[in-house]
Order: C-alpha cells, then structure tokens, then sequence
C-alpha cells in the first residue's frame, strides 16, 4: 500500500528546517536551509523553503508520486505582513495540498501536541501566542525596538544604553557597561556609527553577556535581566489570563530567563510537547 507522507516545514528569520514523516510518525527526512522570513521577499523566501523541502526529499528518497501526493505544513516568520498570504498562495508547490501559517502558530500547535495552548517565544523578539477555543491570541512581538520586550535585542539595546551614561559619567559603571564599552573601543562615536546599521539580530548578539555578567552577580546585568523577565512574566500571565490552558517557553533564552520568572509564573509552565516542524505536521495532517 502507498505510504501516507507529511512535511513540515518551519521558516525562521535565522533558519529553515524541513521534516517528514509517514502517518505512523516515523522520521523519513531531514532539510535545512538559510532564513525564511517575509521580510526577505517572497523569491528570496521561497528559495529557502524550497531548499530546505528539496533536502528533506533527498533524504527521504521519494518517487516523484510520493512528493505529488504529500501534505504540507508550512509556518513562516512573517506570515501575518499584509498581502503577504496572497503572494504565497499564488507560489505553484509540488505536494497534493500545503497549508500557510506563521512560524509562532506552528510552534505552538507542536508545543501542545495540537491541543489548546500557549506560548512565550523569547529569542531575538519576543511574542506570546495562544490557541483558545479555535481563536488564536496574541500578545507582544510587534517588533523591535518599538515592542519584543525581554527579547535579546531588547536586553541589548538596555546594556547599550546603559553603558553610554556609564561613559558619560551619569550612570554607575561595572564589569558589564565596562564590557560592553570594549566592544566600541570605549568610543561613542563608534557605537553611534554601529547603531545606525544595526538589527535587531545585532543587539542580540549581547544578550549573552548580560546574562552571564548578571549570573556572576553584576548589579546593572541583574536590574537588566530582571526588568525582562518581569515583561515575560507580563506575556505569560496575559495568556493565562486569556484562557490559554497551559503556556510553554520557546526560544533560545526560554531556558536562561526561566529561572529568573516570578514563581507563581514558573509553576503554570509546561513543557514543550513538540517543536514547529512538528506543529506543521499536525496542521497538516488536519488537512
């Protein structure tokens, strides 16, 4: 009998990652490729997905009948921009059917193996998604610098700042602002004119600074970090609020900010049941 093929694909603004599957849930094949993001433009982005989907049928080894009769699921980062859908519907792909969404609903369909849920991305941004009843909720990630508080750009945007007033004179100076002054050469000009051609992925790149100067005890790194897990807590308990009946932690500072949330917040987390690709999987299995 034929098999029963699935692939999920999950589009990130840092990576793209494929997988399939067969209807018992075996693991057939594995794709990865560069960013997959709106931002990029649909050619751009669609050269990602397809590079990614191409390695995961390389390696699954399928017969072009297979490929013709398999669903797909596919999240991308920036699903939501406007008119962005569209574009994307009108791409010709080689499966039987695939379904759209954003990489975060992805997430958290996996998360929750499907079922009702929650989740705080904190990576680069920060956002809070939920599937409720058949809605989905949001809360946050509307972008750096204007939102993602408690994100790693935001994190680093805050020792940034920081450390100019400890230069100035008008703010107390320590072992993190000392640091992070050494990546400008201790020269504001420098700064300013890396500022002007930073990203958000940019700021980040200090994040993990702060949040070791901040385990070490350092008093700026410590009000930084905790300033952001307070607005995670804030994401958390706004999803809760909203009837999200568990809310997992993503991303790659989910584990390092967990043990600076409030406690009532660390007990009401649940674990990750599944990752993205595996959301869109299960999206399209639904199909």
């Amino acid at each position: 009998m034929a098999r029963t093929l699935f692939i999920g694909i999950d589009g990130g603004g840092t990576g793209c990652r494929a997988r399939i599957e067969d209807d018992a849930g075996n693991v057939l094949g594995l794709g990865l490729a560069g960013p997959a993001t709106s931002r990029l433009g649909l050619e751009k982005l669609w050269q990602s997905l397809e590079t990614a989907f191409r390695g995961a049928i390389a390696e699954a080894d399928l017969s072009a009948a297979e490929i013709a009769s398999m669903r797909a699921g596919i999240g991308i980062a920036g699903y939501g921009r406007k008119g962005f859908a569209e574009q994307l519907q009108a791409v010709a792909h080689p499966f039987a059917r695939a379904v759209y969404t954003s990489d975060a609903i992805a997430a958290c369909v996996g998360a929750h193996g499907g079922a009702d849920g929650g989740i705080v991305i904190i990576g680069t941004g920060s956002i809070g998604i939920a599937r409720v009843g058949g809605s989905e909720l949001r809360v946050g990630g509307y972008g750096f610098p204007i939102s993602d508080e408690g994100s790693g750009a935001d994190l680093g945007l805050q020792a940034v700042r920081l450390a100019l007033r400890a230069h100035d004179g008008r703010h107390e100076a320590g072992p993190l602002l000392r640091a992070v002054m050494a990546r400008f050469a201790d020269d504001p000009v420098d700064a300013v004119a890396w500022m002007d051609h930073a990203t958000a992925t940019d700021y980040a790149t200090l994040a993990p600074l702060v949040m070791r100067h901040a385990d070490l005890g350092d008093p700026v790194g410590r009000r930084i970090v905790q300033n952001a897990a307070e607005q995670i807590d804030g994401l958390v308990r706004a999803l809760l609020e909203r009837g999200a009946p568990r809310v997992a932690l993503l991303g790659g500072l989910a584990s390092a900010m967990e043990a600076w949330l409030a406690p009532d917040v660390r007990r009401r987390l649940s674990p990750p049941l599944g990752d993205a690709m595996s959301g869109a999987i299960a999206l399209a299995r639904a199909l």
